[in-house]
This record gives C-alpha cells, structure tokens and sequence, in this order.
C-alpha cells in the first residue's frame, strides 16, 4: 500500500522497517540515526515526487520501498528512483519484495514513467536475485562500453 505519512501506525512502520536496514550489514550496519526517528517523515511529505509503500500481512510490516520522481532525458518522460528496499529478515524469501516492486511499477506506470531504477550492492546476492526476478538488469547504454556504476560524494 501507498504510505500515507500523516498516519502515525504507518509512519512509524516506515522508520522501523529502514531502521532494522540501517542495521544489516547491507544498510550499513548502523541504527538509523535519531535525527531521522525525529524528521524523516515530515520531510518525506514535503519532499516534492517522493512515494513509500509498505507490504503488510494483516497489521504487520514486511517490507519497504521508499522511491523518488525523477526524470530521463534521453527517453523524454519522468522515471522512479527506488532508494531504499527493505524486506524484514523475518519476512524474506516470502515473495514480499516482488509485491513491492509490482506495486511501485503499478504507481510508476499511473504517473507515466517510462522506467525504475535502483542501486544494489554487487555482493547483496539475494537482492540482485529478486530484482532480476522482477525484470531489473544493470545498466548499459552500450555492452561494449560497460554497466554504469553508482558513485557518491558526500557534502
């Protein structure tokens, strides 16, 4: 389901779903800062194009997508961003983080993107099998001049 930010149970599934990320090796290995227990949500309403969904099962959260709007200057049309998947160590190999991506696909194609991106960790093995699974590959303009790498650098 589409999160809605305004609503208390669901924001705070939001926060412990990418806190108990932030704590895996994958997510870094660190609780999720305070700063973010206290504003992440507040500034995700805010924040122009952003969407999270949620997959529960019955009252409890599996998993979370948290994506952005974007857009693709080569295809003319806006794309999501997947920033974060999480599925709960609890829930995993449930099928939980297929629906997500079916349900951020479904939001993606009523906002007439033209695609989805996501960054994976090249030894996150089970993420890069589920992505695939949901028809995600690396990106390539070009075989022959490699896959695009995702590079950072902090302000």
């Amino acid at each position: 389901m589409l999160v809605d930010y305004r609503d208390q149970k669901q924001a705070a599934d939001l926060l412990a779903l990418l806190d108990e990320y932030a704590r895996d090796p994958f997510g870094g290995g660190e609780p999720l800062p305070d700063i973010c227990h206290r504003e992440l949500v507040e500034r995700l309403a805010a924040f122009p194009g952003a969407f999270s969904v949620i997959a529960y099962r019955g009252e409890q959260p599996l998993g979370l997508a948290n994506c952005f709007m974007g857009f693709s200057t080569f295809l003319c049309k806006p794309l999501v961003n997947i920033h974060d998947v999480v599925v709960s160590d609890a829930a995993r190999g449930q099928g939980v983080c297929t629906r997500l991506l079916e349900k951020v696909a479904q939001e993606a194609r009523e906002r007439g993107c033209a695609k989805i991106t996501l960054e994976v960790l090249e030894k996150n093995h089970p993420a890069r099998a589920a992505y695939r699974k949901c028809g995600f590959r690396p990106y390539a303009l070009d075989e022959e001049y490699g896959q695009a790498e995702f590079w950072q650098r902090y302000l």
